[in-house]
C-alpha cells in the first residue's frame, strides 16, 4: 500500500468510526429526550390527579357534593 493509499484507507476509517460515535450519541439523546418526555408525562398525569382530588375536597367541604 503506497503512503497514499494509507492515509485514505486510515481517513475512511477515521470517518467511519466518527458516523458510528455520532450515530450512538444521537441515540442516546433520543432515548434521553424519550424518557424526559415520559416523566413530563407522569408528572402531568399527577398533577391532574391530585387537582381533581383537591376539587373533591372543596366540594365536600363546602357541600357542594352533596
Amino acid at each position: 500500500m503506497s503512503s497514499n493509499q494509507n492515509i485514505s484507507f486510515q481517513a475512511g476509517q477515521a470517518k467511519g468510526q466518527t458516523q458510528e460515535k455520532a450515530s450512538t450519541m444521537m441515540d442516546k439523546a433520543s432515548n434521553a429526550a424519550q424518557s424526559a418526555k415520559e416523566s413530563l408525562q407522569e408528572t402531568g398525569q399527577q398533577i391532574k390527579e391530585k387537582a381533581q382530588g383537591a376539587t373533591e375536597s372543596v366540594k365536600n367541604a363546602t357541600g357542594i357534593n352533596k
